[in-house]
């Protein structure tokens, strides 16, 4: 008689010991520890042998044949590479929503640009044709901005859904759009890629953006102020200097006031938007890059953004930063953590990114709306 259930002999290695050796030749080890808490955490400590910058993918590839996703961390004066027992699959997206969304914010911004054509709030939909030059022209910058956040994600293997475009009714908005925006369906694998990603809308937004804001206002006219009270657009310190390349002294002044037309008027939402996204907190642009550039100490500046902009609520009576509050209050606690936050930014990527917030201080506009009294 023998026993021919071989399992009572042999047991299989534990995933621990699996990982030890597949790292073995990027990773020297100092210590392992295993948490069996929910969900079980495998953490190995030590010192990379090869740059994680350059080793992290085939990291990568080796844990996820296990069912883990590596993350590194610094802890002190060792690194440590913990193994998440989990492996980022995420379902494909439906288009169609994007189709959709994109067809309508098209309809609802060709309906605000015919109005600040025409002047006319109960325009038909034949005098809907009348807005295109708004609606090519901010469409075009929303749509550079989240296709320049998806090809980066794209060509670092980040999974991310197609551009969603929010429409807004007339009768909440001045633009006909709350803009854009893309989901990352996965963590990016380091601080660089972070960067990418979250500085290439902001920068592919403005290439557009600038052309266009600097041709409508060039093509704007400049004529007395109304005799009656009326909506003011708020300066940037881009749209002051504008203003003074453009026309040679700074308006409102003198009696007289530019009255942007439809492009200039997209140009001047769209460097809105993007002073909006670059502000530095949580899961927008401007979060991405305080984080790759401050890492955890980024958190700090939640705080004093949420006082500041609760001032610019009082001060101007512009409540349109009441939504911004509520938003941040909400979703603004939350940075995107890389995968390997190791690896440090490269010379060329700390410079971009330093110039994006030079960008947020020159387009941030203050007071985006004020009534004018004359």
């Amino acid at each position: 008689m023998y026993n021919s259930d071989y399992s009572a002999y042999y047991a299989p290695p534990d995933p621990a010991s699996l990982l030890q050796r597949d790292i073995a030749p990027y990773f020297a080890v100092h210590d392992v520890t295993v948490d069996w808490a929910q969900p079980k955490q495998i953490r190995f400590r030590g010192q990379f042998i090869l740059d994680p910058a350059d080793c992290f993918d085939e990291l990568r590839q080796r844990f996820e044949w296990h069912g883990f996703t590596p993350i590194i961390r610094k802890e002190g004066d060792l690194v440590a590479l913990i193994a998440l027992p989990y492996v980022f699959d995420p379902p494909n997206s439906r288009w169609i929503i994007n189709l959709l969304l994109f067809v309508a914010t098209v309809f609802s911004t060709l309906y605000i640009g015919a109005i600040y054509e025409t002047g006319d709030l109960q325009l038909g939909l034949r005098e809907i044709w009348r807005g295109w030059p708004f609606s090519f022209s901010i469409m075009l910058i929303l749509g550079a901005h989240e296709l320049g956040h998806y090809f980066a994600a794209r060509y670092h293997n980040v999974p991310v859904t197609l551009p969603y475009f929010i429409p807004l009714p007339t009768s909440f908005s001045l633009i006909g759009t709350l803009g854009a925006f893309i989901q990352l369906k996965a963590p990016v694998k380091n601080k660089r890629a972070l960067l990418d990603v979250g500085v290439s809308g902001p920068l592919a937004g403005l290439v557009f953006a600038l052309p266009i804001f600097w041709y409508g206002l060039a093509t704007s006219d400049v004529a007395p102020l109304p005799s009656y009270p009326f909506y003011y657009e708020g300066n940037s310190l881009a749209y002051i200097l504008s203003k003074l390349v453009i026309f040679g002294e700074m308006l409102p002044g003198g009696g007289q006031d530019v009255y942007l037309n439809q492009m200039a008027w997209a140009g001047w939402v769209g460097l809105f938007v993007t002073g909006m996204n670059l502000m530095p907190v949580g899961q927008l642009d401007g979060g991405h890059i305080s984080y790759v550039l401050f890492g955890q100490q980024a958190r700090r500046f939640y705080w004093p953004v949420i006082i500041s902009l609760g001032l610019l609520m009082v001060v101007t009576q512009t409540y349109t930063w009441g939504l911004w509050l509520v938003l941040l209050i909400v979703f603004g606690r939350r940075y995107a953590e890389p995968l390997d936050d190791v690896t440090p930014l490269d010379g060329r990527r700390r410079a971009i990114a330093i110039l994006a917030m030079v960008v947020f201080v020159f387009v941030f506009v203050p007071t985006p709306f004020s009534i004018m009294t004359p």
